[in-house]
């Protein structure tokens, strides 16, 4: 998919909503920002997360910043920032990089990053394989529509964080 194609996928709410595994609604609040409901399960830990986004350094179709925080009640409590850039591949493709630092509190917290990273695994391919099929019925592609590359040095926390929020990988 082309970069233009992949950066309007990335700001439609409609597509992201369903892509986000456990996503129950995204609604903005004002412009480049929204409100989000989760329903996550993080080993023993699973609560409904309301969590605020902000989209902030808009560069179209190249990079911005996401900024997020978010309350799952007695789950615990996030709030960080992620920068992302797309980078075109090729006429039809793209690799989605973003780099993403966070902390945590609650009961989150002291589950352990060993059942973070697993959650965060899931919720990635679940959120990557539902985004790429709803980005080949949108534009009728064979082949899967979004690359991602992997990132050096991503905190297990803010993986598990970001794919309930906003469903990217990291790089």
């Amino acid at each position: 998919m082309a970069q233009t194609q992949a950066w309007e996928a990335l700001h439609d709410i409609t597509l992201l909503q369903a892509a986000i595994p456990g996503c129950e609604s995204i609604t903005a609040v004002a412009e480049h920002q929204y409100e989000v409901l989760v329903q996550a399960a993080i080993g023993p830990v699973r609560a409904r997360f309301k969590g605020r986004l902000q989209i902030e350094n808009l560069q179209p179709p190249q990079s911005y910043t996401l900024r997020f925080e978010g309350q799952g009640g007695a789950a615990g409590h996030a709030k960080g920032h992620a920068d992302i850039r797309l980078e075109p591949e090729g006429p039809a493709a793209t690799v989605l990089h973003y780099s993403a630092h966070t902390s945590v509190g609650g009961k989150m917290a002291q589950i352990g990053s060993r059942l973070v990273d697993m959650a965060a695994q899931k919720m990635a391919t679940e959120f990557f394989e539902s985004f790429n099929s709803q980005l080949q019925q949108r534009y009728a592609i064979a082949a899967p529509a979004a690359v991602a590359a992997p990132a050096p040095g991503l905190f297990a926390r803010v993986r598990a964080w970001l794919r309930r929020l906003f469903g990217t990988e990291p790089t």
